[in-house]
């Protein structure tokens, strides 16, 4: 994809109907896998460009009403900090929100396609119209929740990441066979969920995904992905937020180093707080004030796993 020149996508963004735009004609339901123990993870690229240069993204005046919900986090349960974006946690927002019309602000580098698909699922079914709002970036599964919007706005300097489920899997030649077949549906849903949003054809879609594709705020606008661009002076930097961020960076690095060499997630995440030094680290640097952490010892293995 090119970037489009700014007169030709004036006039593409004219040619949108005005907000808001609540009779889209809105793909359907995702597929959610009944083998819950697989899990999709978020690309390591996608988590390095997201705690080197937008974690701290927020809105400049968060929105007072209630009617807000933030996913400024990992897709799917954070095993680190103990948080992350869940659709159990967003269907109990829903609910407290009631029939009325919702607005999703979106920074994250995704996590759990599979959570995405249900979250994404979970928004489509609200009876009001969802306005997705992303701040910082919208990689992997956060770019499906994102197309759960009636109508999705982005930052100028914001971000959109697609590509196709990412899995770190180990077994023989049949095995990896099998696990290929079994994704290939789900890579096809998300074929189909963009190109709907977008009116993009499937084929380029595809194409896309394969490819791993970053799109800038204007790009997004131009083939399809947003509606609109978010005005500049509606966003801030949260240094705090930033700082935490980085912290936890090296710990997710080293689980996704193990699950690689065949541990399961539960031993790596065991693993790596052991290294960490702290029988508590998750609420440990859950929490606001909390120091920076020793990674002392996840710095060798890390390099010792890629060697």
């Amino acid at each position: 994809m090119t970037q489009m020149n700014s007169d030709r996508l004036r006039k593409l963004i004219a040619r949108r109907p005005a907000f808001p735009v609540y009779a889209r004609d809105m793909p359907g339901a995702l597929p959610v896998p009944a083998k819950r123990e697989v899990h999709s993870l978020a690309k390591p690229d996608a988590l390095d460009r997201w705690s080197e240069d937008v974690a701290g993204v927020r809105p400049s005046a968060l929105a007072v009403g209630d009617n807000v919900i933030t996913m400024f986090d990992i897709i799917g349960e954070d095993f680190w900090t103990g948080t992350g974006v869940t659709a159990k946690k967003v269907a109990s927002q829903l609910r407290a929100i009631g029939d009325r019309p919702v607005e999703v602000q979106i920074n994250s580098p995704g996590g759990d396609v599979f959570e995405g698909m249900a979250i994404y699922n979970v928004l489509r079914e609200h009876p009001q119209s969802v306005n997705v709002k992303i701040m910082g970036i919208a990689a992997s599964a956060a770019s499906i929740i994102a197309m759960a919007g009636n109508t999705v706005e982005i930052g100028a300097a914001s971000f959109l990441m697609i590509h196709n489920c990412w899995i770190l899997t180990m077994g023989n030649r049949n095995d990896l066979r099998d696990m290929a077949d079994w994704l290939e549906p789900f890579d096809q849903a998300l074929v189909d969920v963009y190109a709907k949003r977008t009116g993009q054809k499937p084929a380029d879609i595809a194409k896309w995904l394969d490819d791993e594709t970053y799109m800038s705020g204007s790009t997004a606008i131009s083939q399809g992905f947003a509606d609109a661009l978010l005005p500049a002076d509606r966003l801030t930097f949260d240094e705090g937020a930033q700082a935490r961020e980085r912290d936890a960076k090296p710990a997710r690095a080293a689980v996704h180093a193990l699950i690689a060499q065949g541990h399961t997630r539960a031993d790596a995440r065991a693993m790596v707080r052991e290294l960490r030094g702290m029988p508590n680290a998750a609420s440990d640097s859950a929490m606001p004030n909390a120091g920076a952490a020793d990674w002392s010892g996840l710095s060798g293995l890390i390099e010792t796993l890629r060697s």
